[in-house]
């Protein structure tokens, strides 16, 4: 079963981490390819634009942004394709810029794609 973690870009990446995934759809400022160290950069399962901006990390509109976020994982071709990848790895970390760890759309889509990586 996979697990999947979530750690800022601005973190030191560890051999723990596992396979590592930039799942933010802007490069974080200030990093190299080579800081960051990721395997993948996954911008198909990342927040729309429009979305990303209309939210603009207020914490306050968290829960409405999860849910359109939601809705657009359901459409998104890209997310079968992104959980194959995901299942041929025991250890996954998103890798996201955002400054808030426990608000931020990492959260969101780890708690989507658990369930079903376990089904």
């Amino acid at each position: 079963m996979t697990r999947i973690l979530l750690k800022r870009a601005y973190a030191d990446p560890s051999d723990s981490d596992g396979y590592r995934i930039l799942v933010d759809r802007l490069w974080p400022r200030g990093l190299t390819k080579q800081q960051l160290e990721i395997e993948k950069w996954a911008k198909a399962v990342t927040p729309s634009s429009e979305l990303r901006k209309a939210w603009h990390h207020d914490p306050e509109r968290f829960s409405e942004f999860a849910e359109h976020y939601r809705q657009e994982l359901n459409q998104n071709p890209a997310v079968d394709e992104f959980l194959e990848l995901l299942a041929q790895h025991p250890t996954v970390t998103f890798v996201y810029g955002a400054k808030n760890e426990e608000v931020n759309h990492a959260v969101v889509l780890r708690d989507y794609l658990l369930p079903q990586l376990q089904s």
